[in-house]
């Protein structure tokens, strides 16, 4: 059975995206200092921006992956937060930021930093390039934030609806999306 693309309203283009990606990899650069960092990229939907920010920052670094899963099919999240990939190297005495797509309901990156905390780093700082205050259930610390947008399901710069728009160059909304529930 044939799936129907989404019809798609676009929020950010890929010159202000790029543009602030660029602003926030000197922002990191010059608050990490010579520090040795760590970048670890959530996946599935960061890997887009993780890609761009980690070439915008200018410092030694790693990248390390972690997968993790609250939607499954929906465009809403479940609020139960399943690691479908962990971490290869230990992260004691690391400075960590977390680059993550998306930040809504703060319940994923919630769990995220508790679980880094009992891996001992010596920091953890979070970069996303998406916010959506109107959905926060918890807050978190967002260290470095691209933009805040309006309570809309999104796709597109590595973001996925049922796996469609990941591979969009911008930011687009599903239309007649106003409200996620």
């Amino acid at each position: 059975m044939a799936r129907l693309t989404p019809e798609i309203e676009p929020l950010l283009d890929a010159e202000t995206i790029a543009g602030r990606v660029r602003e926030m990899g000197r922002q990191i650069s010059e608050d990490f200092g010579a520090k040795n960092l760590t970048a670890l990229v959530v996946l599935k939907g960061s890997f887009v921006f993780a890609a761009e920010l980690v070439r915008a920052i200018d410092l030694p670094l790693t990248v390390e992956f972690i997968g993790l899963r609250s939607y499954g099919s929906r465009t809403s999240t479940s609020g139960v937060v399943e690691i479908t990939l962990d971490v290869k190297y230990p992260l004691n005495n690391c400075d960590v930021l977390v680059i993550e797509d998306i930040v809504d309901t703060g319940l994923t990156m919630d769990y995220l930093i508790k679980n880094l905390k009992t891996r001992l780093p010596s920091s953890i700082r979070v970069a996303t390039l998406l916010h959506k205050p109107a959905r926060s259930k918890v807050e978190v610390p967002i260290d470095y934030l691209g933009f805040t947008i309006p309570d809309r399901f999104v796709v597109g710069y590595g973001l996925d609806y049922e796996g469609y728009g990941r591979n969009l160059p911008y930011i687009g909304a599903l239309v007649g999306d106003s409200k996620v529930d």
